[in-house]
């Protein structure tokens, strides 16, 4: 025992602080910037760079619940169109908000009066693994070590839906993880929430179009919040969930 404590003394205080007092790194793959102005016509580089089609022309638009991070398109592109910024912060309420052109993403509002005071000091989500890569999971369960420590905002991840306030879904959702995620939804009692978190979970990622799949869960139960990432980094998570229970503004 005096050994454990010893070593803690040593350790010193390890969770960090929400929202986080130091910027991230410049090698962190934020929220991507695009400059649409500098794309020059018929040169389609970044576009057939982009392994899962996130990234249309006419305007230069970059799907963020496509993206898969990968920095292609910014290797590639030789007039500096697209970069990504260190802004962790990618969660929106709205699918369509996460497709970027130029303008400052649609950021996540806050739910209303009602479901906050529901879900704003005890929030219980249930991990629905929809044909994930287990990326996601590896950052959800680094919300829960000591330096994330999201339990610590009331936010916890529970091994059953019946004692969950609602779902986070990874994974594209494919046909045998399908009927999985319905009862599962269904058996969370309502009112409930679900987060679709990565890119994957939000439009199928790389496997969209596949016939296996269902291109992301909003296809298959009705989504809430959807938290961009492929993975999402653990304080993206933590930002996305916080913003819209009212937390951070």
């Amino acid at each position: 025992m005096l050994k454990i404590l010893k070593t803690r003394l040593k350790q010193g205080h390890q969770t960090l602080a929400f929202p986080p007092k130091k910027k991230m790194p410049d090698r962190f793959c934020g929220v991507p910037e695009i400059s649409a102005e500098k794309c020059v016509a018929g040169c389609d580089l970044c576009l057939n760079s982009c392994p899962c089609g996130a990234i249309t022309v006419k305007p230069l638009t970059l799907d963020l619940g496509r993206c898969m991070f990968c920095e292609e398109c910014v290797r590639v592109c030789p007039h500096h169109c697209i970069r990504h910024s260190t802004d962790l912060r990618m969660s929106t309420t709205k699918q369509g908000h996460l497709k970027l052109c130029g303008k400052p993403l649609d950021l996540a509002k806050a739910f209303d009066k009602k479901t906050r005071t529901l879900f704003g000091r005890s929030l219980k989500l249930r991990v629905v693994t929809a044909g994930s890569c287990n990326g996601c999971e590896m950052e959800l369960t680094a919300i829960e070590n000591t330096q994330f420590d999201i339990s610590r905002f009331g936010i916890q991840i529970v091994a059953s839906p019946r004692h969950a306030d609602g779902l986070i879904v990874t994974g594209p959702v494919t046909d045998n993880m399908k009927l999985a995620l319905e009862k599962t939804y269904a058996a969370v009692a309502s009112p409930k929430i679900v987060i679709a978190l990565g890119a994957c979970a939000i439009s199928g990622g790389p496997f969209t179009g596949s016939k296996h799949i269902h291109n992301g869960a909003a296809n298959v139960v009705p989504v809430d919040l959807f938290i961009a990432g492929c993975p999402p980094h653990p304080m993206t998570i933590i930002e996305g969930i916080m913003r819209v229970l009212g937390k951070i503004s």
